[in-house]
C-alpha cells in the first residue's frame, strides 16, 4: 500500500533530519496528521521565519539574526583569544561549561579533500585576515578529534604560526573521535584548562 502524494511527499521531507530513515518519517508523518496539525503549523512557520532571517555573524560565522552576534558583540569577552570550532552545537557545548571567555570563529565544516570541502568552503580565508590584523594573541583549536578535524586543526596552527599568533589545542578529557557537542562541561572545562601549544614545521 502506498499513501497519497501528500503524505509520501511529507515523509521524504522528514527525512531531511539526521538519523531520520524511511520507517522513522513515516511515523513522525502520521503523527503529525493524526494528533497535532495545529504543532506542524508551528512548527513549520518557525522553520521559514528561522531559514529566512537567521544567517551568519559577520565576525565568527556563528548563526545570529544580527549582523555580529551577541558574543563578538559583548564588552565582557577577550577578543584576543579566539576560539576555532567545526559548528554552532561546538559554541554551545563550550559556552554551557562557562570554561571560556574568549571569542570564537566557527567553521561550519572541516577541511575534506574526499568531499570537496576546501579551506574558501570553511571561512578560513576570513579567519586568516583576523590573524593577520595583530588583534588576535592566541588561537585556540577545538575542531573535534577526527581525521578531518585534525587536518583542519593543523592547516590553521600553521597559518596561523605565520602570523606570530600562539596556537593551542585542547587536550585532556576529548576522546579521540568525539564530537564536542556530545561532551560534558566538566570534561570540556578540563580539556580547555589543559590546551597545549602546538608547534608547526
Amino acid at each position: 500500500m502506498k499513501f497519497s502524494r501528500l503524505i509520501e511527499q511529507l515523509t521524504e521531507r522528514l527525512r531531511i533530519l539526521p538519523s531520520v530513515g524511511p520507517k522513522s518519517a513515516q511515523r513522525m508523518a502520521l503523527h503529525i496528521l493524526e494528533r497535532d496539525r495545529e504543532g506542524a503549523l508551528a512548527l513549520a512557520t518557525a522553520i521559514v521565519e528561522a531559514c529566512e532571517n537567521v544567517g551568519h555573524c559577520s565576525q565568527c560565522r556563528n548563526f545570529t539574526e544580527q549582523t555580529i552576534c551577541d558574543i563578538c558583540s559583548s564588552d565582557r569577552r577577550n577578543r584576543q583569544v579566539v576560539c576555532v570550532v567545526e559548528s554552532p552545537a561546538d559554541v554551545l557545548a563550550i559556552e554551557q561549561s562557562a570554561s571560556f571567555d574568549g571569542v570564537y570563529f566557527v567553521l561550519m565544516g572541516r577541511l575534506s579533500p574526499i568531499e570537496g570541502i576546501t579551506a574558501h568552503d570553511i571561512g578560513l580565508p576570513l579567519l586568516e585576515t583576523r590573524l593577520a590584523s595583530g588583534d588576535v594573541s592566541e588561537v585556540i583549536l577545538a575542531t573535534n578529534p577526527t581525521v578531518e578535524g585534525e587536518a583542519t586543526a593543523h592547516y590553521i596552527a600553521d597559518r596561523a604560526s605565520k602570523h606570530g599568533v600562539e596556537v593551542t589545542r585542547i587536550a585532556q578529557g576529548v576522546p579521540l573521535g568525539g564530537e564536542l557537542e556530545y561532551i560534558d562541561s566538566g570534561t570540556l572545562m578540563h580539556a580547555f584548562s589543559g590546551r597545549r601549544k602546538v608547534g608547526t614545521s
